[in-house]
């Protein structure tokens, strides 16, 4: 099992701790704001599930029928869990609209918040987890999951307050009002993941500073007499997609021409893991003029 894959796991066992955990807060108090952490927490599950899933697939190796991989799983995990999300903020918000018409009194609140409040202390060690190794392994599913639970415990500490708050002052109509604020909250995170995820799935190019560091590397294995053209790059999943054309004098012999493609390969492999790169190579008819990058008609000096 992959490092990736063992995170996943954890993810699942964890999440069903914080169901219990938020459930139970929900249960002993009837508050509306505490039952839309359960509904987070459920939606944390079934998206840490999700996750795993797409995790497992996405390290199959190609086959005949799938011969770029299956990297775009861990995409579709992100769009699902995303979808899930915001679904629950629907949910949420129309619960926060009944209670504001109809507010009842929470009961049992100090036993409700010691539950709510260890499943949130418990979310953020996780979530910090999550956030730093999705960076470090280029894993959308595990990043999306991490934010999501940094924005649940930033909200998680909100409604405690608020709750307390209600409690002291009698305003019973405080926790709707929290309730509906966190639906805003959560239903901003699911959009921000489902349109993180549409843009992956869209083979979205590499932000301009990663395509500058391409460059860099082609250009220190290259040297001066080689143009690049049609540079292409994109991410799916944990995995980026690297492709050019390399124009070459014609005099270079096919031997050198294969070692300085091998070159430029690793670097660009050693520089970002997990990276294909295709290079297609052509001869210039022409005197070769200095190294040089096109893309889509915009040339820049090196």
């Amino acid at each position: 099992m992959s490092r990736l894959q063992k995170i996943a796991a954890i993810s699942i066992c964890i999440a069903l701790l914080v169901l219990a955990l938020k459930m139970g807060a929900w249960w002993v108090t009837g508050s509306i704001a505490l039952f839309s952490e359960s509904t987070e927490s459920l939606v944390n599950l079934a998206s840490s599930l999700a996750a795993f899933f797409a995790v497992w697939l996405a390290f199959r190796p190609a086959d005949n029928r799938h011969p770029f991989g299956f990297h775009k799983a861990e995409l579709l995990s992100a769009l699902f869990g995303g979808t899930l999300i915001t679904l629950a903020a629907v949910m949420i918000l129309r619960e926060a609209a009944a209670g504001l018409f109809d507010p009842q009194p929470v009961t049992a609140m100090f036993q409700g918040l010691m539950l709510s409040g260890l499943g949130s202390i418990i979310n953020g060690l996780w979530c910090y987890v999550l956030i730093t190794e999705g960076r470090k392994l280029r894993s959308p599913a595990l990043q999306a999951d991490g934010r999501h639970l940094f924005s649940d415990v930033l909200f998680s500490a909100a409604v405690i307050l608020g709750l307390v708050a209600s409690s002291l002052t009698g305003w019973l109509i405080l926790d709707p009002l929290i309730a509906g604020l966190v639906a805003l909250n959560v239903l901003r995170t699911g959009l921000s993941v489902v349109l993180g995820a549409v843009r992956g799935l869209l083979d979205e190019s590499l932000p301009e500073r990663e395509l500058e560091n391409i460059r860099a590397v082609i250009h220190a294995e290259g040297g001066d007499g080689l143009r690049m053209q049609d540079l292409r790059t994109r991410h799916a999943g944990a995995a980026t997609f690297i492709e050019f054309r390399l124009i070459l004098p014609g005099g270079m012999t096919v031997a050198t021409a294969h070692g300085l493609t091998q070159r430029i390969t690793q670097a660009l492999q050693s520089a970002t893991p997990n990276t294909q790169v295709t290079i297609h190579i052509e001869a210039d008819k022409g005197a070769a003029p200095p190294f040089s990058v096109i893309d889509g008609g915009r040339k820049d000096r090196a």
